[in-house]
């Protein structure tokens, strides 16, 4: 049975990409956090391990990344966020933290996407973004 690692190894390589060891890294430390971080946060944590790494390494890794379908990116206006979890899913988004979290796609209520297709557009993916306050951002307003 392949490992997670020599999957991921393998659909890079399938696409005409090397597996270096800057994508591992990058791959590895997403995997590690569900804050949903921006490449400036994604270049600080792989700096620990790859001291001399650049920041535009970085981000064309995670362009990379995100083409080949193995991250996803979450826009926030003029700033882009990062998830390694690429499997289906929607995001909460607190309003006043910019906290990020992972929704399951089904527990999100369905709805009917309008079927594009006919117009001659083809869907591959969508996500919803849900925003509110979180608990911690609820509470301290409702101190106030």
């Amino acid at each position: 049975m392949k490992t997670n690692a020599s999957l991921l190894e393998g659909r890079i390589r399938d696409r005409g990409y090397r597996m270096t060891r800057q994508r591992q890294v990058v791959l590895e430390e997403l995997a590690k956090v569900d804050t949903h971080p921006r490449a400036d946060q994604i270049y600080q944590l792989v700096r620990r391990r790859i001291p001399h790494v650049s920041f535009g390494t970085i981000y064309r890794n995670l362009k990379t990344l995100e083409e080949l379908g193995l991250i996803s990116e979450i826009q926030r206006g003029h700033t882009a966020r990062y998830d390694g979890n690429a499997s289906p899913h929607h995001h909460f988004v607190c309003r006043k933290c910019d906290r990020i979290i992972d929704v399951d796609e089904a527990s999100t209520t369905e709805f009917d996407i309008p079927s594009l297709s006919r117009m001659g557009y083809q869907v591959e993916r969508f996500q919803l973004q849900i925003f509110g306050l979180c608990p911690a951002c609820r509470t301290k307003l409702d101190k106030s």
